[in-house]
């Protein structure tokens, strides 16, 4: 008995003794606790933080023979950053084999269409990749003339949720102006009544393009992790895959069994939602996983349907018509359109008390207004059977708002999946369609958090590698310029009233979105016993010239108390920036 209580103390010495495994010192420890403190030095131990505090007090009462120390030079440090909203698989193939040029005008879309066709068989199809109107020079929708410089292949101008094919395409296709238009889409005309090229919603009109590309498991698998990696590299922990179906679960299952994932991932299950109402209820019975199963590398998070179609294109379902430069940023041609909604009211609400009941967190794909106001509707009909709060429901894109939405949400507890970059690159397309005033509450960030509710910011990154070029860039730090200055590409400040803080920026990629993700307790801040995922920056966030923000580099990216990307020499390669150093 006695052995057994030597042992006893003696294990407990041991584990109330100085050891930490790293101690970061010397530094600007940005916290982001309730009270928003900064500290000047933080230790971990087993992968969590063991202490939060002053170089003197966490030095000597956290530091042991084996602990790593790591002097930050008055470098400041974040809590891992969370990209709340990717696509990771599709951008990880997007550039697997050769990278994409940029398509930003009609002349580079051009000359891409004639270098592929130098090197495809005659009658094969080219497929220029995803590029949205609102982001080309010239701000409109291509029609079969700008793709017409090639006559011996069938052309496709991906723009999401809309197509536009060349005249050989629409040929091969058979679609004339007799073509009835397919259930929910619309073969654009021209005023003469020949198709233009415009396929709204109607792909299945397509003949003989195979757009499956032909990888490997492996080759996916590769992808998949390298990209992760990626995401690593620019500050990120986590971050949330917002449309998984079966393949990419599965994916991203085998690489946490083998051992290669590299982030934390937060899955949103996408069924298709064209199914009927009872082929997708009985799947969402059967489905073998529900919101938060998993642990804290790879779990379930929400579930989705897509409501309405793209803000780019024309086909997010807006509370009023889009008005006459519609016509020419979209192609339109019904003075009338608001867009397409995709699932009936009656279908969505059957469709998501199935999931609420099954345990699901609750989300649609709503960029347009009226997209918005059909998911609130839904959720409050829920609401009033039992409270969707507890559910941490949100929107997601809900580009458009209004104050009576706001209000709405404020009342129900709904949350908001946010990507505020899309003011920076789709803003000044945007504003030419619906006027200033009409862009009063497009991403009104302000307005969110003065009404309480929860944001999670995120990319929308589907395409491109590059942190910074892609089509929708994932460099959190570009983020959060943009939802601090509300400057466009066109260096506009679009309605400064909705500007929020550095601090509320940061905690857009910190804190929100691990509340949105059910996970505020063990990641989102560096706090005692939360995770210790951090991030080491080249200057100080909090006080660097704004114009500064969208260029601050991570140094070491650290996830679950190991340095996972970065180089420790690269702390001491420079003095810090812009008051860096604690004073």
């Amino acid at each position: 008995m006695r052995r057994l209580f030597t042992l006893g103390v003696t294990l407990a010495a041991l584990l109330s003794a100085a050891d930490a495994d790293l101690i970061l010192h010397n530094g600007k420890i940005v916290t982001v606790d309730s009270g928003f403190t900064i500290q000047q030095a933080v230790a971990v131990k087993a992968g969590a933080i063991a202490a939060v505090g002053s170089d003197a007090s966490i030095l000597k009462a956290e530091r042991g023979p084996n602990t790593h120390v790591i002097d930050l030079h008055g470098r400041t440090v974040l809590p891992g950053l969370v990209d709340a909203h990717v696509h990771a698989l599709e951008a990880a193939l997007s550039e697997y084999r050769a990278p994409l040029p940029p398509l930003d005008s009609d002349s580079a879309i051009q000359a891409y269409i004639r270098a592929q066709a130098a090197k495809t068989p005659r009658g094969a199809w080219i497929v220029v990749p995803r590029t949205f109107p609102t982001r080309i020079r010239e701000m409109r929708m291509p029609t079969r003339e700008l793709l017409d410089i090639e006559h011996d292949h069938p052309v496709m101008f991906d723009a999401s949720y809309t197509v536009i094919l060349n005249s050989a395409a629409l040929k091969l296709c058979g679609i004339d102006r007799n073509t009835p238009n397919p259930p929910g889409g619309e073969i654009v005309k021209d005023a003469g009544g020949e198709p233009n090229g415009i396929l709204k919603n109607a792909q299945s009109l397509i003949k003989g393009l195979d757009r499956s590309a032909r990888f490997t498991e492996a080759e996916k698998l590769d992808a998949l992790e390298q990209q992760l990696k990626r995401y690593l590299a620019a500050g990120l922990t986590t971050v949330g895959d917002r449309a998984v179906n079966a393949e990419q679960i599965a994916a991203y299952q085998k690489l946490k069994a083998d051992g290669r994932l590299p982030i934390r991932a937060v899955l949103t299950w996408r069924p298709d939602a064209s199914q009927p109402a009872a082929a997708l209820q009985q799947q969402i019975e059967s489905a073998p996983y529900a919101t938060n199963t998993g642990d804290s590398w790879l779990k379930f998070g929400s579930f989705k349907l897509t409501l309405d179609g793209g803000m780019t294109i024309g086909t997010a379902y807006q509370r009023y018509p889009y008005g006459a430069f519609g016509k020419q940023l979209y192609g339109k041609t019904n003075p009338d359109d608001r867009g397409q909604l995709f699932i009936a009211p009656d279908k969505l609400l059957a469709v998501m008390r199935t999931a609420r009941n099954r345990g699901w967190q609750l989300t649609t794909h709503d960029q347009g207004g009226g997209a918005v106001d059909n998911f609130l509707d839904t959720l409050e009909a829920l609401d009033r059977e039992k409270p969707i709060a507890p559910t941490r429901s949100h929107v997601m894109h809900a580009s458009f708002q209004s104050p009576a939405a706001i209000a709405r949400m404020k009342k129900m507890g709904i949350l908001a999946d946010v990507q505020s970059s899309w003011l920076y690159f789709d803003g000044p397309a945007l504003e030419q369609v619906f006027g200033y005033d009409g862009m009063r509450y497009f991403y009104p960030l302000r307005s969110y958090i003065d009404a309480g509710i929860i944001l999670a910011a995120g990319s929308d990154h589907m395409i491109g590698h590059d942190k910074d070029h892609a089509v929708n860039p994932y460099n959190p730090f570009f983020s959060m310029w943009t939802e601090v200055t509300r400057l466009t590409s066109r260096g506009k400040v679009l309605h400064p009233e909705e500007k929020i803080t550095r601090a509320e920026a940061l905690k857009t990629h910190t804190i929100w979105p691990a509340y949105l993700q059910f996970a505020e307790k063990e990641r989102g801040s560096i706090e005692r016993g939360k995770l210790a995922d951090l991030v080491v920056i080249d200057r100080d966030y909090l006080a660097c010239p704004e114009p500064e923000i969208k260029d601050i580099q991570p140094l070491l990216t650290i996830l679950n108390g190991r340095v996972a990307s970065g180089a420790e020499s690269r702390l001491s390669a420079a003095q810090p920036r812009n008051g860096g150093r604690m004073r």
